[in-house]
């Protein structure tokens, strides 16, 4: 079948057209989740003296082996991440002096308000609960890692050891909560440097403290904005960039940068194939009539 260069510009106009309606078709907005009554932690480091049990309880409450060097001060000459098998750790970010105590940072995942990693998971493996938590459904998970690309925090970690590996995070200790407990970190800290409850509280509770002991804290509570919002808040009497947090994330969840974009492939990938279709058969057609004269000349 023959295409002339007028149905072709004709065709191609109509698809760019239907392209540009779509997407600039009014959609909804995309539904923001709703912090304040979400479940969240509140971590005062001023007040955590180092003593680990959170590490302890977490790898007992979720099955993994016991944190190494228990108890042994040694433990704090390096700096720590979570990986598969600790999904938090406890680090010294300020040695004693000057009559001031040691300054200890507890890590893990910060179960944002608006997850990256829920967002980047081609296949739900990862999901935001109402309530707070971001839980992790193995059944569904591809492998594929870009929740690891996309958490700001690096926290996610591959089990690369294993035949058939899995990505592994704080659960919030969600089997905990659904029965009425507190996540096991929070009922071990022999200190009160860990505090569950509403998320809501818990900033009132945080500026609170801000307020009435001003010459104590810095005045700011990480987690009330960073990246959206986070799950974990933190308050400390250091620089938050000496405990090793990033104050560079901004207060956008990044959710909000890509779903502009994202939200025009499905129109993209319905009409990106017919207009390619349309390209190649004219190119064809085209052909074809130029080597028509050519075979008829021969047969001459």
């Amino acid at each position: 079948m023959k295409l002339s260069r007028r149905a072709f510009l004709t065709s191609a106009g109509v698809a760019g057209a239907a392209a540009t309606g779509l997407v600039s078709l009014p959609r909804a907005a995309r539904a923001r989740p709703v912090a304040d009554g979400m479940l969240a932690m509140l971590v005062d480091t001023t007040r955590c003296v180092g003593c680990r049990a959170c590490e302890a309880a977490c790898s007992e409450a979720n099955r993994l082996p016991s944190p190494a060097k228990l108890g042994e001060e040694s433990v704090f000459e390096t700096t720590r991440t979570t990986d598969a098998r600790s999904y938090t750790v406890v680090n010294r970010r300020r040695q004693p002096s000057n009559g001031r105590a040691a300054t200890f940072a507890k890590t893990q995942c910060m179960h944002c308000v608006d997850p990256a990693c829920v967002s980047a998971c081609l296949v739900n493996a990862l999901d935001k609960l109402p309530e707070g938590p971001v839980v992790y459904r193995a059944d569904r998970c591809i492998g594929c890692r870009y929740c690891m690309v996309a958490c700001p925090f690096e926290i996610p970690k591959f089990e690369y050891d294993r035949p058939l590996p899995l990505i592994r995070k704080c659960t919030f200790c969600t089997h905990r909560l659904r029965e009425g407990k507190l996540p096991a970190c929070a009922e071990v800290c022999p200190s009160g440097a860990l505090q569950f409850g509403k998320r809501r509280e818990l900033l009132e509770v945080a500026k609170t403290r801000i307020y009435q002991n001003p010459n104590r804290y810095v005045h700011h509570v990480y987690g009330e904005h960073e990246v959206g919002g986070t799950s974990w808040l933190y308050l400390t009497d250091v620089p938050f960039e000496q405990l090793g947090f990033r104050m560079d994330l901004g207060t956008t969840a990044y959710p909000e940068l890509t779903w502009t974009f994202l939200s025009a492939v499905p129109f993209v990938l319905t009409l990106w194939p017919p207009f390619l279709m349309g390209l190649y058969a004219f190119t064809r057609s085209r052909e074809r009539a130029a080597g028509e004269p050519e075979q008829e000349t021969r047969h001459e």
